[in-house]
């Protein structure tokens, strides 16, 4: 049986889920989540072998929940379901440890054999983050800042600009603890040891001209 964790901050969204899932007979769903904090919680607590998961949730979000089971030493396989199919989340998403990427508008038997591909460590995909995810091998590592997201470069380019975490959340839109996972994204993709390093290196590339560093 293969046990399934739930997260959406949509309650309609997550009650179409289950259903859907528990005609499947050798399919359970375990849980449900109403967002990235309570998902991390729910995983520790209901140890689910297949997390499906949104993007976009209020305070902590997809990505940073990715992020965070990237950390532990089991984590459980996740597949990404979202209304955002946005080039750099995807890439991100894929990046972080999602094995399958898919739009909420992808057909039932489609996410069915996403969950069940997960478990064997097989990937089901969209067509169209498949081809973003060949152009991006494509392209390969030209430079630093190639390995980071267009979210990620914004955050440097706040970075360097002196900004708080709170402000960053606050320029961009997004929870604290996003920007959080952010940071230490970028730290980690660039090899940096803190946000001083980041901000010096942030610098370097350009990102801010240099009088407008700390305006």
């Amino acid at each position: 049986m293969i046990r399934v964790l739930v997260v959406d901050d949509h309650e309609v969204v997550r009650q179409g889920l289950r259903f859907a899932l528990e005609q499947e007979a050798d399919v359970t769903v375990v849980g449900e989540s109403s967002d990235g904090a309570a998902a991390l919680a729910d995983i520790d607590r209901l140890r689910p072998d297949v997390v499906l998961l949104d993007m976009v949730m209020p305070g902590l979000d997809g990505l940073g929940v990715l992020h965070a089971l990237r950390e532990r030493d089991d984590p459980a396989a996740v597949v990404v379901l979202t209304s955002y199919p946005a080039e750099d989340r995807a890439l991100d998403a894929v990046r972080a440890g999602a094995v399958s990427y898919l739009s909420k508008s992808t057909a039932v038997d489609r996410v069915v054999e996403a969950v069940r591909a997960a478990v064997t460590g097989g990937s089901v995909l969209d067509p169209d983050v498949a081809a973003l995810l060949v152009r991006g091998v494509r392209a390969g590592d030209q430079g630093p800042l190639t390995r980071l997201s267009a979210r990620e470069r914004d955050v440097l380019a706040l970075l360097s600009r002196g900004r708080s975490n709170r402000e960053i959340a606050r320029a961009l839109s997004l929870g604290e603890l996003t920007v959080k996972s952010y940071v230490s994204s970028v730290l980690a993709k660039l090899g940096l040891q803190d946000r001083t390093q980041a901000a010096i290196f942030g610098l370097q590339q350009g990102l801010v001209p240099l009088g407008e560093a700390l305006d």
